[in-house]
């Protein structure tokens, strides 16, 4: 998957990923973009690690497996944030 691949993705899968964890209006494109990427690349390492695929190309696959990892780092993130408010 190219670069242009990467970027529809990661909008997609950053963008979904922000309605589920309540981030939408916290984030914009960029962060959308940068958080469905890097979403894919957790995705994948846990899909692997349950013995799944990862992210396979430009389908709808690769999209939930990145939109699951990108779910898991804004969960991970928010955790963050609250414990360094709360302190």
């Amino acid at each position: 998957m190219g670069i242009v691949g990467w970027l529809i993705i990661g909008a997609l899968a950053g963008w979904i990923a922000s309605m589920i964890t309540g981030n939408s209006k916290k984030m914009g494109a960029g962060m959308n973009i940068l958080v469905g990427i890097i979403g894919g690349f957790i995705g994948g390492l846990a899909m692997n690690l349950i013995g799944g695929h990862g992210v396979t190309g430009f389908n709808l696959w690769s999209l939930l497996v990145a939109v699951v990892g990108a779910v898991i780092l804004l969960w991970i993130a928010n955790a963050f944030m609250r414990t360094r408010a709360t302190n």
